[in-house]
């Protein structure tokens, strides 16, 4: 038996020892060996190239800025140390034996921040996020040779957080933009950055999701790639050495990085960037409208189908969607051409059009499409929208047998009301208790629609109750101060 698995030992020595001769080719199956080749592609990448390749244009950003030196609190420290002088004939222990002379400048640069950036041209321009550079009195720009430059800000948009800074040098290395249409969950990514000041740090991971909302004005690459404070700015590099982003943001619930992390799509930064460069701001369109998600069951109960779109809770009094027709209540379906999925994907292609362009915005109302024409304005800061409360004194309210069960007592809105909500009709709630109390209505609510039909009075809004069949969830639209927006009462069993 020992000598057996001797001899079976043997010939396994004998069979590597050919393996290692011949090359396993020669032993392998045919069908193994043509699985071979798609075994091979999916082992872990090199990053050694992509680093000699791109390293030499990822920068490292030191800022300053200009504080008081000591402000009121100096003036009190000159007064302590006269105390001492005089009562104790030395100055006050661990202060220094003379402060700033009245009247003297009473500022000082401090070190503000370390972040990243890379050389976007070769004659100096160099991209970085915006709160790297937000309030800098100055900023360095170290290149990976070690050369230092103080940097002017060419322009920066909060809204992006993107910015361009320009150093005085030419014959820079500069990187290679990508096509973010061809960036593919699970790619293989990569980032430079100085991660707590530390410069030419590179980490690597891959794509975990592309287009991803987080409330702000642009749809983020989410990647695995470690980003920690000083990477901010840098860039997201794929594995033809081009850049795909810009490291921006991370989410963390201790400050450091927990292996979510999100940059800005290069082709959107890009766009900015020209925008910077050319006038050093950011023209955007507005067309004044507050938007609000669409529930599927909102679109269920109008015949919208699917959750879709941007549901219009309010228009701007003289915007150019008020001038063009669009209503609250409104669901914005298409922007010239092109489908709203969501309510954020309005705002990145109004901001995205030139002002003074006129485009057609199609709209889902009393449930049609209908194609409106509005002229995009340039978008302002925003202003805090004033909610008007009610003044008016309810006049005898309604309660027909349709609306009592849904829990609804309304009555005809006043003259005044419509005039200040700018509204043709509706009515008013008076009382909202069980099924419409529990959709969210309230007294003082203006009813304008129940289902798909307008109301412009009491007796229309029985009559569409009337209507209807009861035993369903009832899509009401309706208005609070200067909001539009819909509830699902769902009649008591």
């Amino acid at each position: 038996m020992f000598q057996a698995e001797g001899k079976t030992g043997l010939h396994a020595c004998l069979l590597a020892a050919a393996l290692a001769v011949t090359g396993s080719a020669a032993l392998v199956p045919a069908a193994a060996q043509a699985q071979q080749p798609a075994a091979a592609a999916r082992v872990l990448p090199d990053f050694t190239d992509l680093v000699d390749q791109v390293g030499p244009s990822v920068v490292n950003i030191r800022t300053t800025e200009r504080v008081a030196r000591g402000g009121a609190s100096a003036e009190m420290d000159e007064e302590m140390q006269e105390f001492f002088r005089r009562f104790f004939g030395q100055p006050l222990p661990g202060m220094p034996r003379q402060g700033p002379r009245r009247g003297q400048p009473q500022e000082e640069e401090r070190p503000r921040g370390v972040g990243s950036g890379f050389i976007l041209t070769a004659d100096g321009y160099v991209m970085t996020n915006a709160h790297v550079v937000e309030d800098a009195s100055e900023v360095i720009v170290t290149l990976a040779d070690k050369r230092e430059f103080k940097a002017k800000i060419v322009g920066s948009d909060k809204r992006t957080d993107v910015a361009v800074v320009k150093i005085d040098a030419t014959g820079l290395p500069a990187v290679k933009v990508g096509d973010i249409s061809r960036l593919r969950v699970g790619e293989w990514v990569m980032a430079i950055g100085s991660p707590f000041g530390l410069d030419n740090t590179v980490t690597a991971g891959i794509v975990s999701a592309k287009q991803r909302d987080t409330g702000d004005y642009l749809p983020f690459i989410q990647t695995d790639v470690a980003v920690n404070p000083g990477n901010s700015g840098g860039p997201l590099i794929n594995m033809r050495g081009e850049v795909v982003g810009i490291n921006s943001q991370i989410y963390s619930r201790s400050g450091g990085f927990m292996g979510i992390s999100f940059a800005i799509p290069i082709d959107e930064a890009i766009r900015v960037s020209e925008q910077l460069r050319a006038s050093g701001r950011v023209t955007r369109g507005r067309i004044g409208v507050q938007i609000d998600q669409v529930t599927k069951d909102v679109a269920e109960s109008i015949g919208l189908g699917k959750p879709q779109g941007a549901l219009v809770r309010g228009v701007e009094t003289g915007s150019p969607g008020d001038k063009g027709g669009i209503e609250a209540g409104d669901i914005i379906l298409k922007f010239d051409g092109t489908a709203i999925d969501k309510p954020s994907d309005l705002p990145r292609l109004v901001g995205n059009t030139k002002p003074g362009t006129k485009s057609t915005v199609t709209v889902f109302r009393r449930g049609k499409t209908r194609d409106l024409t509005v002229t995009v304005a340039e978008l302002e800061p925003d202003k805090p929208a004033r909610v008007p409360g009610s003044r008016e004194e309810p006049t005898p309210s309604s309660a027909s047998a349709a609306a009592k069960s849904l829990g609804l007592a309304v009555s005809e809105l006043s003259a005044e009301r419509k005039q200040e909500l700018k509204l043709r009709g509706g009515v008013r709630v008076d009382a909202a208790s069980e099924a419409a109390a529990r959709a969210g209505l309230r007294e003082g609510d203006v009813i304008l629609a129940v289902g798909n039909v307008e109301v412009a009075n009491v007796r229309e809004f029985d009559a569409a109750l009337a209507k209807i069949d009861r035993s369903k969830p009832v899509s009401v639209l309706f208005r609070r101060g200067e909001w539009a927006q819909y509830a699902l009462i769902r009649p008591s069993r």
